[in-house]
């Protein structure tokens, strides 16, 4: 079943895409999950980005509702929240590591490690499966 948000942003593959992640907060929460292993709320508080809770609140409300992540009581502490990527935020792996292969050409001050950026270079593949390997 299609909402009435959905579609209203379907046909375009940019648009359609936008309409799911497409603000720096949701990409910035996709990213935590996907390469730094932050699964709480409060963790994504200190991130150090500066995002408001209100914020916070709504982009994960957002990117659940999309099916992009999931959330779950955390079994060892029932007032709180375990985040997770679906299948569907795990399929963005690709698209988020090209976004960072870009940025490393174009921004002079990028923190992504070199390390990183010439196992992204030199065996695509390899590092996806190994960031997939620790999400499992």
């Amino acid at each position: 079943m299609v909402d009435k948000k959905t579609k209203s942003w379907a046909g375009c593959p940019v648009r359609f895409g936008m309409s799911q992640f497409g603000d720096k907060w949701s990409f910035l929460i996709i990213r935590d999950l996907m390469f730094k292993g932050r699964k709480y709320y409060h963790e994504f508080m200190e991130a150090g980005e500066g995002i408001s809770t209100n914020v916070l609140a709504t982009r994960l409300a957002d990117l659940e509702a999309n099916g992009i992540i999931s959330k779950a009581k955390d079994p060892k502490k029932g007032s709180r929240y375990i985040y997770t990527l679906t299948q569907k935020g795990i399929e963005l792996m690709p698209m988020m590591l090209a976004m960072m292969d870009w940025a490393e050409k174009y921004d002079d001050a990028t923190e992504v490690p070199r390390e990183f950026i010439e196992k992204l270079r030199s065996d695509p593949a390899k590092l996806q499966q190994e960031l997939l390997d620790k999400l499992s």
